[in-house]
């Protein structure tokens, strides 16, 4: 084996184990919000807070899967949203599975699953809520841009 093959391996196995621990700290970052009441859920409500109060957004996660990748209108609200999120300075991350996503935010009134496409965290600017995994997944996200991925996609821990 080359040096270049045993630097790649490792760079290849970090990777992964950094983007399972951001899995775990994407999924503890919402359970906590969801408790708090800081979650926004769907597109049209994302983009609705965003537009009233973008101070007040703390992260955001894109989710899709097969299903939807072929959705156009998905597409140009997902395209929306990032730029939203860079001009604004907000860690945008993308999740390839949207039925877990669902399962963690949870249900509606009706007990219809909730429009799990996007989903930010907010914090409110009065008393800024503080939270390690938010530390974690920036951390995650400043590091993935200085890697040329600016929109990194996260892997949720298997149940």
């Amino acid at each position: 084996m080359t040096l270049e093959e045993i630097c790649g391996q490792e760079n290849t196995m970090a990777n992964a184990d950094r983007v399972q621990s951001a899995g775990a700290a994407l999924e503890e970052l919402l359970l906590a919000a969801k408790k708090q009441d800081y979650l926004t859920v769907g597109v049209y409500e994302s983009a609705k807070v965003m537009n009233v109060d973008p101070d007040s957004v703390a992260f955001c996660v894109l989710a899709t899967d097969e299903e939807y990748e072929c959705d156009i209108a998905l597409q140009i609200h997902f395209t929306l949203i990032q730029a939203f999120c860079f001009d604004n300075d907000i860690n945008v991350v993308r999740v390839n599975d949207i039925e877990r996503l669902a399962d963690l935010v949870g249900a509606d009134e009706t007990g219809e699953p909730k429009d799990a496409h996007c989903i930010l965290v907010t914090s409110p600017s009065a008393n800024p809520w503080k939270d390690p995994s938010l530390d974690k997944l920036s951390l995650f996200c400043e590091e993935s841009r200085n890697a040329y991925d600016w929109v990194p996609t996260i892997t949720l821990p298997e149940r």
